[in-house]
Protein backbone atom coordinates (compact mmCIF):
# COMPACT_ATOMS: atom_id res chain seq x y z
CA UNK A 1 0.00 0.00 0.00
CA UNK A 2 1.17 3.51 -0.80
CA UNK A 3 0.68 6.42 1.58
CA UNK A 4 -1.68 9.16 0.41
CA UNK A 5 -0.82 12.83 0.78
CA UNK A 6 -2.90 13.27 3.96
CA UNK A 7 -1.27 10.17 5.47
CA UNK A 8 2.23 11.47 4.56
CA UNK A 9 1.36 14.69 6.43
CA UNK A 10 0.01 12.75 9.43
CA UNK A 11 3.08 10.47 9.51
CA UNK A 12 5.45 13.47 9.30
CA UNK A 13 3.66 15.07 12.24
CA UNK A 14 3.51 11.97 14.45
CA UNK A 15 7.09 10.84 13.76
CA UNK A 16 6.55 7.78 11.57
CA UNK A 17 8.24 9.79 8.78
CA UNK A 18 11.07 12.26 9.20
CA UNK A 19 11.10 15.02 6.58
CA UNK A 20 13.13 18.13 7.38
CA UNK A 21 12.28 20.73 6.47
CA UNK A 22 8.66 19.67 6.03
CA UNK A 23 6.65 22.00 3.78
CA UNK A 24 2.90 21.25 3.50
CA UNK A 25 2.76 22.66 -0.06
CA UNK A 26 5.18 19.93 -1.21
CA UNK A 27 2.71 17.17 -0.38
CA UNK A 28 1.11 15.59 -3.48
CA UNK A 29 -1.84 13.16 -3.66
CA UNK A 30 0.51 10.18 -3.02
CA UNK A 31 4.07 11.58 -2.77
CA UNK A 32 6.21 14.36 -1.34
CA UNK A 33 8.23 16.71 -3.58
CA UNK A 34 11.93 17.03 -2.76
CA UNK A 35 14.17 19.89 -3.84
CA UNK A 36 17.67 19.98 -5.26
CA UNK A 37 20.36 20.84 -2.72
CA UNK A 38 23.11 23.38 -3.47
CA UNK A 39 25.99 20.98 -4.13
CA UNK A 40 26.87 18.75 -7.09
CA UNK A 41 29.71 16.26 -7.50
CA UNK A 42 31.26 15.08 -10.75
CA UNK A 43 33.82 12.34 -11.20
CA UNK A 44 37.12 13.70 -12.50
CA UNK A 45 38.78 10.53 -13.73
CA UNK A 46 38.19 9.63 -17.40
CA UNK A 47 37.44 6.05 -16.30
CA UNK A 48 35.40 5.28 -13.20
CA UNK A 49 36.63 2.14 -11.42
CA UNK A 50 34.26 0.46 -8.95
CA UNK A 51 37.19 -1.34 -7.27
CA UNK A 52 38.68 1.85 -5.83
CA UNK A 53 37.66 5.30 -4.64
CA UNK A 54 37.16 7.71 -7.55
CA UNK A 55 38.18 11.37 -7.35
CA UNK A 56 35.38 13.92 -7.51
CA UNK A 57 35.02 17.65 -7.95
CA UNK A 58 32.49 19.64 -5.96
CA UNK A 59 30.41 22.31 -7.66
CA UNK A 60 28.24 24.78 -5.74
CA UNK A 61 25.08 25.82 -7.56
CA UNK A 62 25.08 29.61 -7.49
CA UNK A 63 22.13 32.00 -7.69
CA UNK A 64 22.25 31.85 -11.51
CA UNK A 65 22.00 28.07 -11.49
CA UNK A 66 24.38 25.55 -13.04
CA UNK A 67 24.28 24.20 -16.59
CA UNK A 68 24.44 20.40 -16.73
CA UNK A 69 26.06 18.95 -19.84
CA UNK A 70 25.01 15.81 -21.75
CA UNK A 71 27.29 12.82 -21.36
CA UNK A 72 28.21 13.82 -17.80
CA UNK A 73 26.96 12.21 -14.60
CA UNK A 74 26.18 14.65 -11.81
CA UNK A 75 25.61 13.59 -8.24
CA UNK A 76 23.23 15.98 -6.52
CA UNK A 77 21.33 15.69 -3.29
CA UNK A 78 17.96 16.47 -1.81
CA UNK A 79 17.67 19.60 0.25
CA UNK A 80 15.42 17.63 2.60
CA UNK A 81 16.58 14.99 5.03
CA UNK A 82 14.12 12.11 4.66
CA UNK A 83 13.78 8.83 6.48
CA UNK A 84 11.46 6.35 8.14
CA UNK A 85 11.76 3.39 10.45
CA UNK A 86 8.33 2.18 9.27
CA UNK A 87 7.89 2.84 5.55
CA UNK A 88 9.79 1.95 2.36
CA UNK A 89 10.64 5.13 0.40
CA UNK A 90 10.94 5.27 -3.39
CA UNK A 91 12.30 8.38 -5.13
CA UNK A 92 11.61 9.30 -8.74
CA UNK A 93 12.19 12.37 -10.83
CA UNK A 94 9.24 14.70 -11.31
CA UNK A 95 7.58 14.40 -14.71
CA UNK A 96 7.99 18.14 -15.33
CA UNK A 97 11.76 17.75 -14.89
CA UNK A 98 11.79 14.66 -17.13
CA UNK A 99 10.05 16.70 -19.82
CA UNK A 100 13.06 19.02 -19.74
CA UNK A 101 15.29 16.06 -20.61
CA UNK A 102 16.77 15.36 -17.19
CA UNK A 103 16.95 11.79 -15.94
CA UNK A 104 16.82 11.71 -12.15
CA UNK A 105 17.54 8.63 -10.05
CA UNK A 106 16.69 6.09 -12.75
CA UNK A 107 18.85 3.21 -11.52
CA UNK A 108 18.34 3.20 -7.75
CA UNK A 109 14.99 4.65 -6.68
CA UNK A 110 14.37 2.42 -3.65
CA UNK A 111 15.46 3.49 -0.20
CA UNK A 112 15.81 1.34 2.86
CA UNK A 113 13.69 1.37 5.98
CA UNK A 114 15.84 3.01 8.66
CA UNK A 115 17.84 5.28 6.34
CA UNK A 116 17.73 8.90 7.48
CA UNK A 117 19.56 11.60 5.53
CA UNK A 118 19.75 13.58 2.33
CA UNK A 119 19.31 11.42 -0.75
CA UNK A 120 22.03 11.40 -3.40
CA UNK A 121 20.52 11.99 -6.83
CA UNK A 122 22.02 10.70 -10.08
CA UNK A 123 21.39 13.42 -12.65
CA UNK A 124 21.89 12.86 -16.40
CA UNK A 125 20.72 15.51 -18.91
CA UNK A 126 20.02 14.74 -22.57
CA UNK A 127 20.90 18.29 -23.62
CA UNK A 128 22.38 21.28 -21.77
CA UNK A 129 20.05 22.15 -18.91
CA UNK A 130 20.28 24.80 -16.22
CA UNK A 131 19.31 23.61 -12.74
CA UNK A 132 18.82 25.69 -9.61
CA UNK A 133 19.32 24.90 -5.94
CA UNK A 134 15.91 24.59 -4.33
CA UNK A 135 14.05 23.56 -7.49
CA UNK A 136 11.60 20.69 -7.12
CA UNK A 137 13.58 17.82 -8.63
CA UNK A 138 11.92 14.60 -7.46
CA UNK A 139 9.18 13.01 -5.45
CA UNK A 140 9.28 10.37 -2.78
CA UNK A 141 6.51 7.84 -2.28
CA UNK A 142 6.19 5.76 0.88
CA UNK A 143 5.01 2.17 1.00
CA UNK A 144 3.81 0.08 3.92
CA UNK A 145 6.05 -2.92 4.59
CA UNK A 146 5.06 -6.34 5.86
CA UNK A 147 7.17 -8.68 7.93
CA UNK A 148 9.96 -8.08 10.43
CA UNK A 149 12.02 -4.92 9.87
CA UNK A 150 15.82 -4.89 9.91
CA UNK A 151 16.67 -1.15 9.73
CA UNK A 152 19.35 0.12 7.37
CA UNK A 153 22.71 0.73 9.03
CA UNK A 154 24.94 0.95 5.96
CA UNK A 155 27.70 3.20 4.72
CA UNK A 156 25.43 6.00 3.47
CA UNK A 157 23.49 6.43 6.74
CA UNK A 158 22.99 10.08 7.83
CA UNK A 159 24.28 11.35 4.46
CA UNK A 160 24.66 15.08 4.06
CA UNK A 161 25.30 16.35 0.53
CA UNK A 162 25.97 14.16 -2.50
CA UNK A 163 27.78 10.91 -1.79
CA UNK A 164 30.06 9.28 -4.37
CA UNK A 165 29.84 5.54 -4.83
CA UNK A 166 31.40 3.47 -2.05
CA UNK A 167 31.04 0.26 -4.06
CA UNK A 168 34.80 -0.28 -3.66
CA UNK A 169 34.25 -0.87 0.08
CA UNK A 170 32.08 -3.88 -0.75
CA UNK A 171 34.76 -5.21 -3.12
CA UNK A 172 37.46 -4.72 -0.47
CA UNK A 173 35.34 -6.56 2.11
CA UNK A 174 34.69 -9.46 -0.28
CA UNK A 175 38.39 -9.69 -1.17
CA UNK A 176 39.35 -9.74 2.53
CA UNK A 177 36.90 -12.56 3.24
CA UNK A 178 38.17 -14.54 0.21
CA UNK A 179 41.82 -14.27 1.33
Amino acid sequence: MILTGPEITAAAHDGRLAIAPFEPEQVNPNSYNVRLGPTLLTYTSPVIDPHRPNPTQEVEIGPGGCVLQPGELYLGHTLERVGSDSFVPLLFGRSSVGRLGLFVEITAPIGDIGFHGQWTLMLSPIRPLRVYAGMKIGQIMFFVSTGPIAPYCGKYQAATGPQPSCYWQDVTRIQAVAS
